[in-house]
């Protein structure tokens, strides 16, 4: 059921586009994922939800098959995304060891990726077919330099190997930082041995500055390290082949790490395009200022739990907002999301209830059930249009109620949770006997019309970690994270 085909905005054409894949009923689709040094904040996270999003329309919603890479970078992402500095893993490693070993440089590495995938498994991310690290992809990337530089489209100098950005036309056609409009003092710090300011690192020798670089790997120019535009070519390339669908990320990595994936992927290969469509989320703003680590103003899932929310309610935030739309993350905007999720979960578990309730009987079909479904596609192939899929939703649901049709409404309610992914039921603890009593209480309150007590008795049982809810059927306890 397609109510329209799937349109998506392309950040290379600036333009919105049909999607056509590469291969019928098979998208290949690339993320860049996270450079483990740290603890992703929920400003990465917001990227990596509009690709699952994606991702999961894709799969559930049009029935596409996915091959989906999410990488991890763990090694060669120099501080500043520059091409000289310290390693921001090896940076890390400084900091919390004292000392820069190769053992101390992996052990950074994988307390923090392993914390991110706590995040993404918190965030209900679907798993990616493959999910890389640069570490492991060193000899593809060895061999992609290797290339470039037999095409002409790199030469070697004292501290490495660079691309040169003159010999690729197209360069700056996804950011608009053409060659004539990039100066000496652009992001990438001009180099002597450079013939071009914008000329980009490929590989680092462990010389000069670099002589004491940890990770380290032999090749054709001495031992060395790769740069990091080389890495995410080298492993797309590796498990979706020399072109792709979809490659999504942050507004950040517009320039220069995605132009510079563009030029080296489509020079080492000589086909075009590398990527069909592009699609880069808008940042996280903490009031007027972005979410930034180097501000300081970050904050992570833990925080969000430690403020009393599910990671789930962030989830549904972040998409409620359209992925072109920068969001000015706040705590009444966490509020409302929790407050819309658990509406939209309680209509879900009516629906089933009502379903196996009816499971002898025929199956019933509404054809405004139907439309319903059909303004949620529809939305949703219109550049992902989550506020307006998520209005078709709340209208079924107040349709159904209305017309105590619940039940008709199963299998948009399973469409709806598959794709938006923050409806699934959640693990429950059995709860406290203190709030039970509270509960108790109120409800007596209640009864006998005293709601000053009834309020008193809902505001402690909120301070206990759960909410209380007055239905037809008499009082509910949910937990309030």
């Amino acid at each position: 059921m397609q109510s329209s085909p799937l349109r998506l905005y392309n950040t290379y054409t600036k333009k919105e586009e049909e999607f056509v894949p590469i291969e019928e009923g098979k998208v290949r689709m690339y993320t860049c994922g996270p450079t483990v040094y740290g603890r992703p904040h929920i400003g990465n996270y917001s990227s990596f939800l509009m690709a699952d999003l994606l991702r999961r329309w894709l799969q559930y919603g049009l029935k596409y098959e996915v091959t989906h890479v999410k990488n991890i970078t763990d090694v060669g992402h120099l501080v500043a995304d520059a091409d000289q500095g310290e390693d921001k893993v090896e940076k890390q490693a400084r900091e919390e060891h004292g000392e820069v070993t190769h053992d101390s440089v992996i052990a950074i590495a994988r307390k923090y990726e392993q914390m991110y995938l706590e995040d993404e498994r918190a965030l209900n991310m679907v798993e990616p077919e493959h999910r890389p690290r640069a570490t492991e992809t060193i000899p593809r990337m060895i061999a992609a330099v290797e290339e470039l530089l037999q095409k002409g489209h790199a030469y070697e100098t004292e501290d490495g190997v660079y691309f040169s950005v003159e010999s690729f036309p197209d360069y700056g056609k996804l950011s608009g930082n053409t060659l004539e409009n990039l100066s000496s003092g652009a992001r990438i710090a001009v180099k002597e041995q450079k013939k071009h300011p914008a000329d980009f690192a490929l590989w680092k020798k462990c010389t000069g500055q670099n002589a004491n670089h940890v990770l380290r790997w032999d090749s054709p120019w001495g031992p060395g390290f790769p740069g990091w535009h080389i890495e995410c070519s080298a492993m797309a390339t590796a498990f979706l082949g020399e072109q792709i669908d979809i490659h999504t990320g942050g507004e950040d990595n517009i320039f220069p790490h995605h132009e510079c994936e563009i030029a080296q992927s489509e020079c080492a290969s000589g086909k075009h395009p590398y990527v069909r469509l592009w699609l880069h989320k808008r940042r996280i703003n903490m009031g007027e200022e972005k979410m930034s680590k180097s501000i300081g103003n970050v904050l992570t899932i833990p925080d969000i739990v430690a403020m009393g929310y599910s990671p789930l309610d962030l989830r549904y935030y972040f998409l409620s907002v359209h992925y072109r739309t920068q969001l000015k993350f706040t705590e009444k905007g966490m509020e409302d999301a929790r407050k819309a999720r658990r509406k939209i979960m309680e209509w879900i578990q009516e629906c089933n209830e009502c379903k196996q309730s009816l499971q002898s009987l025929p199956s019933l079909q509404s054809s405004k059930v139907y439309t319903f479904e059909q303004a949620f596609r529809a939305a949703m192939n219109a550049d992902l249009n989550t506020p307006g899929a998520l209005a078709a939703v709340f209208d079924c649901m107040a349709w159904s109620r209305n017309e105590v049709s619940i039940e008709q409404c199963a299998e948009f309610a399973t469409l709806i949770r598959s794709v938006f992914g923050c409806f699934e039921p959640e693990d429950t603890k059995p709860i406290p006997q203190a709030v039970q009593a509270l509960a108790r209480e109120r409800a007596q309150a209640r009864e006998a019309k005293d709601f000053a007590t009834s309020d008193r008795l809902r505001d402690a049982i909120r301070a206990l970690g759960y909410d209380v809810r007055d239905t037809a059927d008499g009082q509910r306890l949910d937990p309030s994270f």
